[in-house]
């Protein structure tokens, strides 16, 4: 330990909190969470004895620890989850035993929501929040937070009171769907780090429940108020509030890098999947503030199947900056698409008939270039025409079609498509924080589209050929396919057996197109 860090780690508090280890090049190579700040990072320095050969090469090369305090533990378990989403620290994967992580799942579309836990998100229509790097952590915070919002973990029986209902961990039988649908959506708005609005807005219902005489709504809420100002003693999480961009070194290098005014606080992604022009997705993934917000994600199924990546991202980015989406989600900082010079022109194109200004780039998958139109973009191109005027061999390469290949890490190789790593050189590149940016938002763009597409996919591959035929709905089709034992007993019924289930005239258009497929009878 450097002398320099020895007296900065008695200025440690005796709070919970999120520190930060840095190595000598300034790079944060390991993230954790506190309960008390002062006694967690102080261990990394004492006896070496207990620490396994990983915690050891980290140790050697730490030469400088930030921490940021937080009010509680449970602050400090969600703020980690979102510091690590943001730089991907390499120790932080490299010492995680299992190498998953865990999502909360809530699927707000049913009738009864459930909230579970899981390691696979899909594209379900289920809300999920996450990724969290320590599962028994947040797991163990949604226990105390259920005292608050009961929410059922299984398909509930309504019909019965059990025990979670009677001790107030479910809700309760007199609750309406609406009203408990409310409940879990206060839940996951604390999650995300709204939870001095949420204890603002219980304590405003309570007081308004007692002038209104209603003393035992008050007290119910009296309650869950007490209960969640005595969760800031136990555990935290990491929490929105105490994010702050303007010290964010990725968002910062990359508004130098583009000649933004501001750091981007929030960057799009998007990605296209299909397979030969069928299933046709796109993705649109967002970042704010340098984190995943899942909560903002959308996809988008083509209208025309067609095998042309360019005619499916201008579409996609007609539908995105279409007048009814732009009121509802805004105008992003800065589009980062997935791909070439060929996507990022059908882009640029789109946006120059939509009359949008918004600066966008590509990010080459083979060598995780940069790619930058000249002056097609609002992107003050100075910063790299310095980069051109003083030319590291290979930084940046101007094509003859006017496009900047920008190339922040020299001497170093893309290790495969939709890689999370680089592999060759000795030296990180000072951009390393923006790589990793980088790198997180195309993944996630390409995870994304890639799940969607094969949702799709394996919904078409087992859809009934009874579906395609007119007059035949869900209902008429259980009751052929129970009658008949399966679709193949459907083809081979005759017309007549075909009467005994539906209408005749049903029952010969069906006959006919099985016929016309050539079904033997």
């Amino acid at each position: 330990m450097n002398a320099a860090l020895k007296e900065k780690l008695k200025t440690l508090p005796r709070t919970p909190g999120v520190y930060f280890h840095k190595s000598k090049d300034d790079e944060i190579i390991y993230i954790g969470k506190a309960a008390i700040l002062k006694n967690r990072v102080r261990q990394y320095f004492q006896s070496k004895a207990d620490m396994d050969v990983k915690t050891r090469a980290l140790v050697a090369e730490i030469n400088d620890t930030d921490w940021i305090e937080t009010e509680s533990e449970m602050d400090a378990l969600f703020l980690e989850s979102e510091m690590v989403k943001r730089y991907m620290p390499r120790y932080n994967i490299l010492l995680r035993d299992d190498k998953s992580q865990t999502f909360v799942r809530i699927d707000m579309k049913s009738e009864w929501p459930t909230v579970t836990f899981t390691r696979n998100p899909a594209d379900d229509g289920a809300t999920y929040i996450g990724p969290f790097y320590s599962g028994f952590a947040v797991k163990k915070a949604l226990r105390y937070l259920r005292k608050i919002f009961p929410y059922y973990i299984k398909p509930p029986k309504r019909e019965r009171m059990n025990l979670e209902e009677q001790i107030g961990l479910a809700p309760s039988a007199d609750m309406t769907s609406q009203e408990y649908k409310k409940s879990l959506r206060k839940l996951i708005r604390y999650i995300e780090g709204g939870r001095m609005k949420i204890a603002k807005e219980i304590e405003r219902d309570m007081k308004r429940a007692a002038r209104s005489q209603e003393f035992e709504t008050a007290a119910q809420l009296r309650n869950k108020l007490s209960y969640m100002h005595e969760l800031q003693q136990r555990i935290m999480f990491g929490d929105r509030e105490f994010l702050d961009i303007s010290k964010d070194r990725a968002l910062t290098q990359l508004a130098r890098l583009l000649g933004l005014q501001s750091p981007p606080a929030r960057i799009e992604g998007y990605d296209i999947s299909h397979m030969s022009g069928t299933n046709v997705v796109a993705s649109m993934v967002v970042f704010t503030n340098g984190a995943s917000d899942r909560v903002q994600y959308r996809k988008f199924k083509m209208h025309v199947q067609r095998n042309d990546d360019t005619a499916n991202m201008r579409e996609t980015i007609r539908r995105r900056f279409s007048a009814k989406n732009v009121k509802a989600w805004g105008v992003p900082d800065l589009l980062l698409i997935d791909g070439g010079k060929g996507q990022l022109n059908a882009v640029l194109c789109e946006l120059e008939v939509l009359g949008v200004n918004v600066p966008a780039i590509g990010v080459a998958k083979r060598d995780e270039e940069i790619v930058i139109a000249k002056g097609r973009s609002p992107i003050d191109e100075s910063y790299i025409e310095k980069m051109v005027a003083k030319p590291t061999p290979g930084a940046v390469v101007i094509d003859s079609s006017g496009y900047y290949f920008v190339n922040l890490h020299v001497g170093r190789q893309n290790a495969g498509s939709h890689s999370k790593n680089l592999r060759g050189g000795d030296a990180p590149s000072p951009y390393e924080d923006t790589i990793k940016l980088f790198q997180r938002i195309r993944d996630e763009a390409h995870r994304f589209a890639v799940s969607y597409h094969t949702t799709l996919k394996r919904a078409n591959a087992t859809k009934s050929v009874l579906s395609t035929i007119t007059g035949v709905g869900p209902a008429t089709q259980k009751k052929l396919v129970r009658a008949f034992g399966s679709v193949r007993g459907v083809q081979t019924a005759s017309e007549e057996q075909l009467r005994t289930v539906v209408n005749p005239v049903l029952a010969a258009r069906i006959r006919a197109t099985f016929m016309d497929n050539g079904s033997k009878l």
